[in-house]
């Protein structure tokens, strides 16, 4: 079996997370889905489970950071081209996003970030092997 990446994170209004989630073109996984949680399917191995704050709250003893002033992770997730990061920012920030900083252009990786509904920063990138040589 090859393994799975399950990123779990509180969320204070589900559906509206789920919402904002679809305008930028993920599907949820309906096996895993109920009023508790959803499964967002990044890629096949990789999900994200958008979980209601009390919810989580029962998985851990440690209370969730504030992400209005604390940073709990930094979520990187790689697209096929620059142009494709750029569209995805657009979309979050259309869905009720918000971007973060300016896009970054290193030669080899162009970067540009975005914060959820709920605070979560999502690192969307393109690596160019090409231009890392």
């Amino acid at each position: 079996m090859s393994k799975q990446i399950y990123l779990n994170l509180a969320v204070k209004d589900l559906k509206k997370s789920m919402d904002f989630f679809k305008a930028l073109g993920y599907r949820f996984n309906a096996e895993y889905t109920n009023d508790d949680g959803a499964c967002m399917v990044v890629e096949s191995n990789i999900y994200v489970m958008l979980l209601r704050e009390d919810f989580f709250r029962t998985f851990t003893d440690r209370q969730p950071c504030d992400l209005r002033t604390h940073v709990e992770a930094l979520t990187a997730l790689t697209e096929d081209s620059r142009e494709a990061v750029d569209r995805q920012v657009a979309r979050a920030v259309a869905a009720g996003g918000r971007a973060l900083g300016e896009p970054k252009d290193y030669g080899f990786m162009y970067s540009h970030s975005f914060e959820d509904l709920d605070g979560h920063i999502w690192e969307l990138l393109h690596m160019s092997a090409a231009q890392a040589e």
